[in-house]
């Protein structure tokens, strides 16, 4: 997994995976209860997965390759990740 910075380029240690601009990406996210879109966004670009902080879109991105995102998506419904 590797971060971007504000310009929409990735940037980090050294992975295999390309320079990702997400500048013309589609941002998903879940809606909350009330309705509003929630705090995390994703979007599919170049067969990679982007993940940011909606409330802070110029912040840092995670970039998942298809096999990390799913290894992250399972971690998650399993737990790994609660704080309790």
């Amino acid at each position: 997994m590797s971060t971007e910075t504000n310009s929409g380029q990735a940037a980090g240690p050294a992975s295999g995976k390309p320079k990702l601009d997400t500048t013309g990406a589609e941002w998903l996210s879940a809606q909350q209860e009330d309705g509003s879109p929630g705090d995390v966004q994703i979007a599919f670009v170049d067969g990679y997965i982007a993940m940011r902080d909606g409330r802070f879109p110029d912040g840092p991105v995670l970039v998942f390759t298809q096999e990390e995102w799913r290894a992250f998506v399972l971690g998650a419904q399993d737990g790994e990740f609660d704080l309790d």
